[in-house]
């Protein structure tokens, strides 16, 4: 069952979705190593674990619920046996399909796995099964006084797991990096149904080669995750917000490169174009000036005794003659208040698109503007509503188009669109994932990006570490030369 990029939809289960087709002896070996709650065989039951937030959805003939390391091990090694593909999961906030079961076989649902392991506050680090919640990591590790820097939007449903699988950041990693920058070690069970540990317990380790960075971000297709060791830092003492209005994108954009050359790094640096601001101003009580055509959401931490001087120091790097206004909060109202605007974009999205494709393309800062602007050729060529907002710090945009899927023409234009977005993400030295991953969505794209013999090493270390190809296939490798 499958769904096209332009149009998804989550279907209607119906009476003729078929049965399991997995072998009755691979079943008797699944229930041998595992509890009856945890293998799932009905169709009413399988059938929500086959999609995720990209709303498109395919059937698993089975899922499982493993609740230990070894568990997930003797599951491999089952689906090895009989060559029944596998595919990982979190809770499917994922935009891109990387959960998807296309291939039917299992779905392996890491959320009984959910303990917090250990917090070792002396050495910094936490460690944790891989369906514990960011947000439930966060909480853990503030009690200590520290906090894990990748926060992610959907922070309270989404997992530590999927953070790793696609190596999702959130607005933090401008200044503190992604969960590659992050973690320490991991445990995991490959294709093979090998058990391998990865990386260090410190935060300087060279011995081999570093495989714990190339499992971040794998959409498990090498390996499935079973523990993690996260990299903790101390909490601020204190922060503060500043919002930044501009006349247009090259005076934001100018701002934020300069912003990023002097020495005070903002712990978030958030942007929104002009037609962010026109939602707002559609769809939210928020008030922003008529000429505004661009604004920054940037807070700053640290020692509440140095937070005057870098506010003063943020604000002086981004003043230009496109700024028209600027405003800085101290106090949790105030705060409250300048980023009620921020809040305000996404409801008026939901309410305006309920089935906008949002893609999160990088491009070096200083190409922020030429992004923008081709952005805006495009929406008008192709006649798509796109909004883009993102993290400007490290050129993070969230580019939206916005589709009404009972439009013909819109539906017709869509896949053309995207196809000239990724085009000219490229041609301004872009990539075409920053933190959603490929997946299923763009995994036609990839090798615009990737090169061919680069692309064969890749096929080549995916056979090594999965050498019957059983773990999350048709993702993330163009279906040519497979």
């Amino acid at each position: 069952m499958t769904f096209s990029l332009v149009n998804p939809g989550l279907p209607l289960m119906t009476e003729s979705a078929p049965a399991t087709s997995i072998p009755l002896t691979a079943l008797d070996a699944l229930r041998r190593v595992l509890k009856p709650e945890q293998l799932l065989t009905e169709v009413d039951e399988r059938w929500t674990y086959g999609y995720d937030n990209s709303r498109r959805h395919a059937l698993p003939d089975a899922v499982v619920f493993p609740a230990s390391h070894d568990e997930v091990k003797a599951i491999v090694q089952i689906c090895n046996q009989y060559h029944l593909p596998l595919t990982a999961r979190g809770r499917g906030t994922g935009t891109t399909g990387a959960t998807v079961p296309t291939e039917g076989g299992l779905v392996l649902s890491t959320e009984r796995m959910n303990r917090i392991l250990k917090l070792d506050a002396a050495s910094r680090y936490l460690v944790v099964e891989p369906g514990v919640l960011n947000q439930s990591v966060q909480q853990e590790a503030a009690l200590a006084g520290f906090f894990w820097p990748p926060d992610p939007t959907s922070s309270a449903y989404c997992t530590i797991g999927g953070n790793l699988a696609y190596n999702s950041a959130g607005p933090r990693a401008v200044k503190y990096g992604t969960p590659r920058e992050n973690v320490f070690g991991l445990r995991a069970i490959t294709g093979k149904g090998e058990a391998i540990r990865t990386g260090v317990y410190t935060t300087k380790g060279v011995v081999g080669y570093d495989l714990t960075r190339l499992l971040i971000g794998s959409e498990g297709t090498l390996a499935i995750i079973t523990e993690a060791t996260l990299k903790l830092t101390p909490l601020a003492e204190a922060k503060r917000t500043i919002q930044l209005i501009y006349r247009d994108i090259e005076s934001a954009a100018e701002a934020v490169s300069a912003v990023m050359a002097q020495a005070v790094i903002p712990c978030v640096l958030e942007i929104m174009d002009a037609q962010s601001i026109n939602m707002i101003r559609n769809y939210s009580t928020a008030y922003l000036p008529e000429e505004a055509e661009a604004l920054l959401m940037i807070e700053v931490d640290g020692p509440a005794e140095h937070l005057a001087y870098a506010v003063d120091a943020i604000v002086r790097a981004a003043s230009n003659n496109g700024l028209l206004e600027s405003h800085s909060a101290t106090t949790q109202e105030e705060i409250k208040a300048l980023w009620a605007t921020r809040k305000s974009l996404s409801p008026a999205l939901r309410k305006l698109a309920p089935k906008k494709i949002n893609e999160d393309v990088v491009v070096p800062v200083v190409n922020i503007p030429k992004l923008i602007r081709g952005l805006e050729k495009l929406s008008k060529q192709y006649d798509i509503p796109i909004v883009n907002f993102g993290h400007a710090g490290n050129g993070n945009i969230h580019v939206n188009l916005l589709i009404d899927p009972d439009n013909p023409e819109q539906t017709k234009n869509c896949k053309a669109c995207l196809d000239a977005v990724f085009t000219l993400v490229l041609e301004l030295n872009g990539t075409l994932s920053g933190e959603h991953g490929i997946g299923l969505e763009k995994k036609d794209f990839i090798d615009r990006e990737i090169d061919a013999t680069t692309l064969q090493l890749m096929r080549r270390i995916k056979r090594e570490f999965d050498p019957n190809g059983i773990l999350n296939p048709g993702k993330m490798f163009p279906d040519i030369g497979e």
